[in-house]
């Protein structure tokens, strides 16, 4: 075994369709071969029957948004937000991810915009100079209601970065947000304002939501059609919603927030999204459909940990533990394959010779998934 290649043995190999004891030969950065038996060789690493799967692969996370803004209106450095971000993706077993920065924002306050090409720029330059640990796309959130979001969108649609936009629109009366009430609720909690205030919020947002929606909608997803990039929709709620995310070309349905809509998006060939956190905490913040309803029915396909790392590698055991679950190796593809496939990565998201090494041990410990070790492209990055 030269130094370019490494053995991980008596593993516990999740593979597409089943678990076995084994042994996997990283060479180059890549999976060069799979056994299903332990390997004699005196270098292997013996991974005392942990379980070895793909790194996983997360589609939608406003993680890195918080390093650069950890509290309200203080502002963090560039760069060392962007790795401390990466540090945490990596020690959550994550080794692909679309960081979701948003464009256009309710609250006129927010700090979102003036950070949005800072964040953008770090991204970049840690790639470029070799300091991350995983692999970083840019997933853009565009928020269809605001005035700006198309502009917006049309001067960053270039990065070569982008490899997912998603169509957002947090007006009140529709979507997450159908009940006026829990729009109330929600922004009244949130930005501390008074009933007129509120009034007054939900006033314009209902204006521009009229003015602008449906027009960027269309020419943010034309733009996405004829550059190729992965689109996905948001928050859809009736059949309506989907036709129209269909039409568009959408790859990836993004919390949908009733069955009639996961099922719709579903059987329309879209991969339904749900997060990790709903599993986790056993139902929706929000009060909509909850993540582990879509399992009974075998229609939630990607997971993905929104706004909390831990929760995906969590989510997926849990998912697999149900009682009407899925198998341990159709759990491991809603945050690998499945996710990767979505946005036409075929060369990560499973134990499969030829494909990048990317890879998660872990280890079960009174019923919570643990990470031991992370490679990314066959380096250890945790």
């Amino acid at each position: 075994m030269n130094a370019a290649e490494q053995i991980l043995t008596n593993a516990r190999l999740i593979l597409d369709d089943e678990v076995c004891l084994g042994s996997l030969k990283i060479r180059d950065g890549r999976i060069a071969g799979i056994d299903n038996a332990p390997s004699r060789h005196p270098g292997a690493l013996d991974c005392r029957g942990d379980y070895l799967m793909p790194g996983m692969v997360e589609l939608h996370t406003d993680n890195m948004e918080k390093y650069f803004q950890p509290r309200p209106k203080v502002a963090w450095p560039g760069r060392p937000a962007a790795l401390a971000h990466d540090a945490q993706m990596a020690a959550s077993g994550i080794t692909t991810v679309f960081d979701a920065l948003s464009i256009g924002d309710v609250d006129e306050q927010s700090m979102r915009h003036g950070a949005l090409l800072d964040m953008v720029d770090s991204l970049q330059a840690i790639m470029t100079d070799d300091m991350a640990r995983i692999d970083h796309r840019l997933h853009l959130r565009c928020e269809v209601c605001h005035p700006e979001t198309l502009s917006r969108f049309e001067a960053l649609a270039g990065s070569p970065l982008l490899g997912l936009v998603s169509l957002m629109d947090h007006a009140p009366g529709q979507r997450q947000f159908a009940s006026l009430d829990a729009y109330r609720t929600y922004y009244q909690g949130k930005y501390r304002l008074s009933d007129e205030a509120l009034e007054a919020f939900i006033e314009k947002q209902l204006a521009n939501s009229a003015l602008y929606s449906s027009a960027h909608r269309r020419a943010i997803a034309e733009a996405c059609q004829a550059r190729g990039l992965a689109l996905a929709s948001h928050d859809d709620a009736t059949i309506q919603h989907v036709a129209e995310s269909v039409e568009y070309g959408t790859r990836v349905a993004e919390f949908p927030t009733t069955r009639e809509a996961a099922e719709a998006s579903h059987r329309h060939g879209l991969a339904v999204m749900m997060g990790a956190p709903n599993v986790v905490r056993g139902g929706s913040h929000s009060g909509n459909i909850a993540a582990a309803e879509l399992v009974r029915l075998g229609v939630l396909d990607v997971l993905s940990s929104d706004y909390y790392p831990a929760a995906l590698l969590d989510a997926v055991f849990r998912i697999a533990g149900m009682a009407e679950g899925y198998s341990l190796p159709q759990a491991v593809a809603t945050a690998t394959r499945t996710p990767a496939e979505a946005v036409g990565l075929t060369d990560r998201g499973r134990l499969a010779p030829g494909l990048r090494a990317d890879l998660l041990r872990v280890r079960v410990v009174d019923d919570h998934p643990l990470v031991q070790r992370v490679w990314c492209a066959g380096r250890q990055v945790h």
